[in-house]
């Protein structure tokens, strides 16, 4: 059975947003590995700081099934699809990975290069993933993570109230 990574993140009303989005992603797919909760600042954007985690999974769907139901997931949680790029949300699921799938088919990439690009993705992947390789570059994501540039990492491993 197919397994994939789901990175979540939010900053509006983002206690409740991020516990529905896990309820329904059980609901969906089933048992759920999941990472810690970070805390980060935005990119790209001032505005309130968000959390970010990702969670693994188990589905038979096709790829291009799961990502059209994060979509709804996200729509379901009040997501405007007009929003910029890097904006306040109240849901963003984006599909890191999908087994050994390379896609990049324009709404779809897989892997998402945010994996690589940013520690609020690559930290949470890396904790529950850490022997996992890359599809492209074959590197670990404990290996990423360990020669990521740490420099002006602005995140911090939280436990909202509702996770304690």
């Amino acid at each position: 059975m197919p397994k994939g990574y789901i990175s979540i993140g939010s900053n509006i009303d983002k206690d409740k947003n991020i516990l529905a989005s896990l309820q329904t992603l059980e609901h969906h797919f089933g048992e759920l590995t999941t990472s810690s909760i970070y805390e980060s600042e935005p990119v790209g954007f001032t505005g309130d700081t968000f959390y970010n985690l990702v969670v693994g999974f188990n589905s038979e769907l096709s790829v291009k099934e799961v990502a059209k139901q994060l979509r709804q997931i996200e729509l379901d949680n009040g997501r405007t699809r007009n929003c910029q790029k890097f904006s306040p949300r109240t849901l963003d699921l984006d599909l890191l990975l999908y087994d050994d799938l390379v896609i990049n088919d324009g709404r779809l990439q897989i892997p998402r290069d945010e994996i690589e690009r940013y520690a609020f993705v690559l930290e949470p992947l890396a904790e529950i993933a850490p022997n996992l390789k890359h599809p492209i570059s074959h590197i670990s994501y404990a290996d990423l993570w360990e020669k990521f540039d740490k420099t002006n990492l602005k995140q911090k491993r939280v436990t909202p109230v509702w996770a304690r």
